[in-house]
């Protein structure tokens, strides 16, 4: 395996050396966390419709065989030996990549993380594909829509989280909360954790429907508690009448989606992240933008805090219409 990824590196070298990028053109190093996976596949796919919008930018799209931190670190010294414009990574190792990327940007190439950060010493910006806030809401906007579906004007829901000590889940219910003053017609009724164990989810999410008999909509911020969830009405023949959504992925909930116990779920769209990571790399070589806002093509500008952290946009949502583009890819 390292044989073959010297192999590539010394290819890439010798396109550098002998010229075949075009002098003008920005190159930009697609770095993820390990060839040969489906979401950063889909990335790439984002990062060239980028390269073809701009039409001066050449992606180097690059990583290790396996998720390694030495195997990232390798190839940003390469990188940096070939003098590329900019380095877009999404890190196997928030520390361990900081020096070489420090010495990238000490050699002038414009460094950013996307969707796995580096700490900032090691970037000038991490792209995060939401925010918290972001997130909250859109999981009681995915549940006002299934009451929608229903054909009710007001309805009830129920949160399936994972544990009770899970930070993240524990803010974005924090947001989810806050975001009901824009939904009057929602009211949420209890709120059970999983353990993020399919098990223990499937059990809440059946104890949540014999304890709530009007209740329309179960949200799962969580990909195990989504799907135990789905799986659970489906197999009380409850569907249609008993809605889950939350956050989940095309692969496992594509068959929810089409049988009808789902109507539609969120999760960022790594087409739309390699998209932006190419853009923000591009916009960073070129001197746009300023310290708080960098553009970022399509997906609009992003805002940019005082440790360099921005957030791509809403959660992606998935239906019917689109879940099977998404389900072969992750």
């Amino acid at each position: 395996m390292k044989t073959k990824l010297i192999t590539v590196l010394l290819t890439c070298a010798t396109l550098f050396t002998s010229g075949a990028y075009a002098a003008d053109q920005v190159r930009v190093a697609l770095l993820v966390k390990a060839l040969g996976i489906g979401f950063f596949e889909a990335a790439y796919r984002g990062a060239e419709e980028a390269s073809k919008e701009l039409g001066d930018v050449k992606i180097i799209y690059t990583g290790p065989t396996s998720t390694t931190a030495e195997g990232q670190i390798e190839i940003i010294n390469s990188l940096i030996a070939q003098r590329v414009d900019a380095i877009a990574v999404s890190a196997n190792d928030a520390d361990a990549l900081v020096p070489s990327l420090r010495k990238a940007q000490q050699r002038g190439i414009k460094v950013i993380s996307w969707d796995s950060g580096v700490g900032k010493a090691g970037r000038q910006i991490h792209l995060n594909p939401s925010s918290n806030s972001l997130i909250g809401e859109m999981n009681v906007q995915l549940a006002a829509d299934a009451i929608k579906v229903k054909g009710k004007s007001s309805g009830t829901f129920a949160i399936l989280s994972a544990t009770p000590t899970s930070t993240n889940q524990n803010i974005w219910i924090g947001e989810m909360k806050k975001s009901l003053s824009k939904f009057p017609n929602l009211t949420l009724v209890d709120t059970v954790y999983g353990d993020d164990l399919a098990d223990k989810s499937f059990r809440e999410a059946t104890a949540l429907i014999k304890n709530y008999p009007d209740l329309d909509v179960i949200v799962a911020p969580t990909t195990v508690g989504i799907l135990a969830a789905a799986q659970a009405v489906s197999d009380m023949g409850l569907t249609g009448k008993v809605y889950v959504t939350g956050l989940g992925l095309p692969s496992e909930l594509a068959g929810h989606v089409h049988s009808g116990a789902i109507h539609s779920f969120a999760i960022w769209n790594p087409i739309d992240l390699g998209y932006s990571a190419t853009m923000l790399a591009y916009n960073l070589v070129k001197g746009k933008g300023s310290k708080t806002e960098v553009p970022m093509g399509r997906m609009g500008t992003l805002e940019v805090d005082s440790n360099g952290d921005g957030a791509m946009a809403k959660p992606f949502v998935y239906d019917a219409s689109n879940v099977d583009q998404f389900s072969s890819i992750f």
